[in-house]
């Protein structure tokens, strides 16, 4: 009778997958073993898998990865394709900028949870607006971004042109007015990346963000005349309908297909997984397929009935997600978690 052969341990299998990378993930190899630290390395194998097959990927930002400086690997992703869309709220899209221009007059605010409403009211006097234990300062990050992007807005509105958010945001880095207020590597804002690329982006509910706050202040002062100037909403479901489309297209005829990596929860996540169930119920296009791989990054409770905090098979019954699909999610802080997944990806 023949003996049974010995199954090869996960660490074992891991430490092989991680030998010929750096010492980030050769530290994650070792000692990620179980729980959210497991998943975590899971997450980060499904993402490096299915790029391997030849699929795409699309990432999802939300909360204020932006501010937590998230460009510093995120950037790095891009340049190296292994980013093929990015959907984000407003507040990441410009937050990268904001960090950019003005990275010398942010603070920081460690003991923020000690805070009195008289300490928060001195912060607003000195126009510091906290997020957590970081204050972005309104005039040298969100006034800068204002005065340059308000010239594109105006501009195209007298030209009877409209355009996106993001497309307006490219228009101010490729223009080059930012450029000597630069306070950061340019090799760190995400943003400057998926400029260079031309990356698509899709930013649903841009109207609440800072940005969107000030477009609406100029079309009430009578600055914009065409509230239509910014192409919003519905808008960017349509093209992302067709990106999706277009792309599960090109990779048919291989094995790839499109992957959702989502940072958080809320808009940035909800908007953009929607797009399949939409064209396969409501525009009858049945044979373009569902998302190839998912996973979360989340501190949502699943009980509470959110949305954000459903568990991946729950994607199953609303027609996102397939029953084989490679799903994963990491309950724990997007701050941590994303820049080790990317980082293994990366072979850091």
């Amino acid at each position: 009778m023949k003996a049974k052969k010995a199954k090869v341990k996960p660490e074992a299998v891991n430490a092989a997958l991680a030998a010929k990378k750096g010492p980030v993930s050769k530290f994650i190899a070792q000692h990620y073993r179980h729980f959210n630290a497991a998943a975590l390395l899971d997450a980060a194998k499904g993402y490096e898998t299915h790029l391997n097959a030849g699929g795409k990927m699309l990432v999802t930002l939300a909360g204020a990865m932006s501010t937590a400086e998230l460009g510093i690997s995120l950037a790095e992703m891009i340049r190296q394709d292994k980013v093929h869309a990015i959907v984000c709220t407003g507040a990441n899209l410009e937050e990268d900028i904001f960090n950019l221009v003005a990275h010398d007059y942010y603070e920081r605010v460690p003991q923020y949870r000690h805070l009195t409403a008289a300490d928060e009211q001195k912060l607003l006097n000195r126009h510091m607006n906290r997020v957590t234990d970081t204050c972005i300062p309104e005039m040298e990050a969100m006034r800068r971004i204002e005065k340059v992007v308000l010239a594109e807005w105006v501009k195209a509105d007298r030209a009877g042109e409209r355009y996106f958010p993001h497309e307006f945001m490219y228009k101010i880095l490729r223009g080059g007015k930012l450029k000597p207020s630069y306070q950061i590597d340019p090799k760190n804002s995400w943003m400057l990346a998926a400029c260079e690329k031309n990356l698509p982006i899709i930013v649903p509910g841009w109207e609440d963000a800072t940005l969107g706050n000030m477009f609406a202040g100029h079309v009430i002062s009578g600055h914009v005349k065409n509230v239509h100037t910014v192409r919003t909403g519905i808008e960017y479901m349509t093209v992302l309908a067709e990106w999706y489309t277009k792309t599960a297209k090109r990779l048919r005829n291989g094995e790839g297909s499109i992957g959702f990596f989502q940072i958080g929860g809320g808009i940035a996540g909800d908007f953009p997984i929607c797009v399949v169930p939409m064209l396969h119920q409501d525009l009858q296009r049945t044979g373009v397929p569902l998302w190839g791989y998912f996973a979360q990054i989340s501190d949502s409770t699943t009980s509470y009935g959110s949305y954000s905090g459903a568990v991946p098979n729950e994607k199953i019954t609303w027609g996102k997600l397939g029953a084989k699909t490679p799903k994963f999610i990491v309950e724990s802080d997007a701050t941590i978690v994303a820049p080790l997944i990317f980082s293994w990806v990366l072979g850091k």
